[in-house]
């Protein structure tokens, strides 16, 4: 659990004064308190006042409508603005993490050695998804590169997050993937998990300092976990 993951929650937890230059109809402010609309030089804005009211373990949030579902996609783009203008594939390129594995190490030795490192670090194993053995059985084709994507879990980290915001299991578990390119080379991915996001969001997210350090833990096991597979070490 990525670059991605922390950017929607610093936005979640901090929204940002900044709308889309098309109108809009004015946001309504949700029963809450602690959300109201103020206008602002970018049209009438959803601001959060102040700290959310209290909540119990596993509390999920208020379910949101189309219509501020669409209101945050407005206010979201000109922040992306720059990403949209880039070529999709250095757009996706931003949010991963990968280390090219050293040559002379077989695709198994990759995995071989994430998995004794996950297990050193008490990651849990938790499933693969061989994506390239499903484009041979199931469409037929053979010349594809390998693709095998593997899901690790910090269960005490997951039990503690979901208490806080349940709506987070959409990101777990954490997963690295092992590929080969067009020159069959061998590469270790993941999704980056950039907790700056989350440190500036924390204190309004209900997140305590233990749970902070929790992320920059997980997010220093899983490139372990990718450094010992690019290496061969174990």
């Amino acid at each position: 659990m990525l670059r991605t993951l922390s950017f929607v929650l610093a936005w979640s937890c901090c929204l940002p004064a900044v709308a889309a230059d098309a109108p809009a109809p004015p946001p309504q402010a949700p029963a809450e308190s602690w959300l109201d609309v103020e206008p602002t030089p970018y049209g009438p804005m959803l601001i959060q006042q102040g700290p959310p009211p209290p909540y119990r373990d596993y509390q999920m949030s208020r379910m949101l409508t189309p219509e501020e579902r669409k209101r945050w996609r407005e206010m979201a783009m000109p922040v992306m603005a720059n990403l949209v203008q880039m070529d999709a594939r250095e757009v996706m390129n931003q949010f991963a993490v990968k280390l090219k594995a050293k040559p002379g190490i077989r695709f198994d030795e990759v995995i071989e050695s994430m998995m004794l490192r996950a297990n050193q670090l008490n990651l849990k194993f938790v499933g693969s998804n061989l994506m390239s053995k499903d484009f041979q059985a199931v469409l037929g084709d053979t010349s594809a590169p390998r693709v095998e994507v593997y899901s690790f879990c910090d269960i005490a980290l997951g039990r503690e997050l979901l208490k806080i915001i349940p709506e987070m299991v959409v990101f777990m578990p954490c997963r690295i993937a092992v590929m080969e390119d067009a020159d069959k080379h061998i590469w270790v991915l993941m999704l980056d998990w950039d907790v700056t996001g989350l440190e500036l969001a924390g204190k309004q997210a209900g997140m305590t300092p233990e749970l902070r350090r929790s992320f920059l833990e997980i997010r220093q096991k899983m490139e372990d976990v990718m450094h010992s597979g690019a290496s061969g070490a174990l």
